[in-house]
């Protein structure tokens, strides 16, 4: 069963300035992907996937100083959540077309600081304790909340993003289902008379 977690984080300067600089990355990414597809549309060419174009950020790096900082966990997340966007879009032209769907479409926009600074997602080598929980480049993370998180699960990505100057973060957990229980007798008595 997978179930989702979200806990407030409490991060020190340092920290809220390299939660930016992934946050931005991954809209960078985004933003990058999204250019490349147009233009490969535009000139007749085959679009390319997230994986080749996290091929071609990878040749960028060496000329990007900035892009070291940052995991490489933002880069990827941010164009599998573009090629989520497109087969969204696609999935909602097909409805539409067919005359079940009702309204516009979305394709997929540019993402802009102006409107918020948005997130980024890590997956990977991710740890929690009762008290604090550990990203990849980020390292351990305070959170505000103790012993809400839990401890002996598998966490498959993990989510930070910010939302009115807080940080938050949001972990998918996979947990066992419970067996289902027996229902418990009644203990009442049945041959009681009901009351009037």
């Amino acid at each position: 069963m997978v179930r989702g977690y979200r806990g407030e984080l409490d991060l020190n300067n340092a920290q809220q300035t390299l939660c930016r600089k992934h946050a931005g990355a991954a809209r960078w990414a985004f933003n990058y992907g999204l250019r490349r597809k147009q233009e490969a549309y535009k000139a007749g060419q085959k679009t390319p996937t997230a994986i080749d174009l996290h091929r071609e950020i990878n040749a960028l790096k060496p000329s990007q100083p900035w892009m070291r900082e940052v995991s490489k966990c933002t880069f990827q997340e941010g164009l599998r959540d573009l090629d989520a966007a497109f087969k969204h879009f696609f999935r909602k032209c097909r409805l539409k077309k067919a005359g079940t769907w009702k309204g516009s479409c979305g394709y997929p926009r540019y993402k802009s600081r102006k409107k918020a600074i948005g997130g980024a997602r890590f997956t990977g080598s991710i740890r929690v304790s009762p008290d604090a929980i550990q990203l990849p480049r980020l390292g351990v993370l305070r959170l505000k909340e103790h012993g809400y998180f839990p401890l002996n699960s598998k966490i498959s990505s993990a989510t930070i993003h910010e939302q009115a100057g807080r940080w938050f973060v949001s972990i998918c957990v996979h947990e066992q289902a419970e067996e289902a229980k027996d229902p418990q007798a009644a203990t009442g008595d049945v041959n009681r008379e009901p009351m009037t």
